[in-house]
C-alpha cells in the first residue's frame, strides 16, 4: 500500500470529484447567504433606484390653513375685546350724560325757583306800591277837586270846556279846546240839554244826549270820578265823551264825524 506523504511545498492533488464538490459547496453557501440578505418582498433593482431617487414633494396647503385659523381665532378676539371696550365707553358715557342732565335739571329748577321768588318779590312790591298809590289818590284827587271847585269858570260853554280841560289833565285823558269845541258845535251846537230822538240809538231806546250826545251807556261805562253822574251836566258830558274818544280814537281830536 501507498503511504501517504506529504513533501514539504506541496498540497496534495484534487481530484475531478473533489473539485465539483467543492464547488458545489460554495455555490450552495453564496446562494443561502444572498437569501438570508434579500428583504422578505424583493423588488428589481431598477425600481429601489427609482424609489431612492424620486424628489419629495412638500403641499403647502396645510400649513396656510393652520395660519388662516390662527388669523381668523386672533381676529375673533380683537373683536371681542373691541366690543367690551365699547360697551364700557356707552356705559360710562350714559353715566356722564345723566349726570349732565341731572346737573342741567337742577340747575333748571333753581333759576325758576329764583325767578319765582323774584316774581313774587316783584308782586308783593307793586301791591305795596298800588296800596299806596291808592291811599294817596283819594287825598291827591281831593286837592285837585277842592283847586277847580275853588277855581272860577264862567257858566257857559267856554267855562264848561276850560274845566273839563283841567279835570282831564289831571286824569291824563288826551283833547284840546279846539277838538272839543269843533265836536260840540257839530254834535249839539252847544245845548247840553240836547237830545236825538230819531237816529238808531233813539230807535233802540237809548238816545244820545248833552253837549257831545252820549248814549247813557257809554256815559255810565266811561264816567269820570269827581264829575257828576247826570248826563246833562255839561262838564260831566264832555269829560265822559273825551275819555271814550281816548280810548276808541286816541282822542277827540282825531274824531270828525259821528263817534
Amino acid at each position: 500500500m501507498t503511504k501517504n506523504t506529504r513533501t514539504p511545498g506541496h498540497s496534495p492533488k484534487l481530484t475531478k470529484v473533489r473539485k465539483f464538490s467543492f464547488a458545489g459547496v460554495g455555490a450552495l453557501g453564496a446562494a443561502a447567504l444572498a437569501f438570508s440578505l434579500a428583504p422578505s418582498h424583493t423588488q428589481t433593482t431598477t425600481d429601489d433606484a427609482a424609489i431612492s431617487t424620486a424628489p419629495v414633494a412638500f403641499s403647502q396647503h396645510p400649513i396656510k390653513n393652520v395660519q388662516a385659523r390662527l388669523t381668523d381665532q386672533l381676529a375673533g378676539v380683537s373683536l371681542k375685546t373691541q366690543a367690551i371696550a365699547a360697551k364700557k365707553k356707552a356705559a360710562a358715557d350714559a353715566v356722564k350724560q345723566k349726570a349732565a342732565e341731572a346737573a342741567a335739571k337742577k340747575a333748571a329748577d333753581e333759576a325758576a325757583a329764583k325767578k319765582a321768588v323774584a316774581r313774587k318779590v316783584a308782586q308783593n312790591v307793586r301791591t305795596v306800591q298800588a296800596a299806596s298809590r291808592s291811599v294817596q289818590r283819594p287825598a291827591i284827587e281831593t286837592v285837585a277837586l277842592k283847586t277847580v271847585a275853588t277855581k272860577s269858570y264862567a257858566n257857559n260853554l267856554d267855562g264848561w270846556i276850560r274845566q273839563s280841560l283841567d279835570i282831564m289833565k289831571r286824569k291824563g285823558i288826551p283833547g284840546s279846546y279846539h277838538g272839543l269845541y269843533r265836536n260840540i258845535m257839530r254834535e249839539s251846537s252847544g245845548n247840553p240839554m240836547a237830545i236825538n230822538d230819531w237816529d238808531i240809538n233813539a230807535i233802540n231806546g237809548i238816545p244820545s244826549k248833552g253837549l257831545l250826545q252820549v248814549i247813557p251807556p257809554t256815559f255810565k261805562a266811561y264816567h269820570v270820578p269827581g264829575t257828576s253822574w247826570n248826563i246833562y251836566d255839561p262838564v260831566a258830558n264832555i269829560t265822559a265823551a273825551a275819555n271814550y274818544a281816548a280810548d276808541k280814537y286816541g282822542s277827540m281830536d282825531n274824531v270828525n264825524s259821528a263817534y
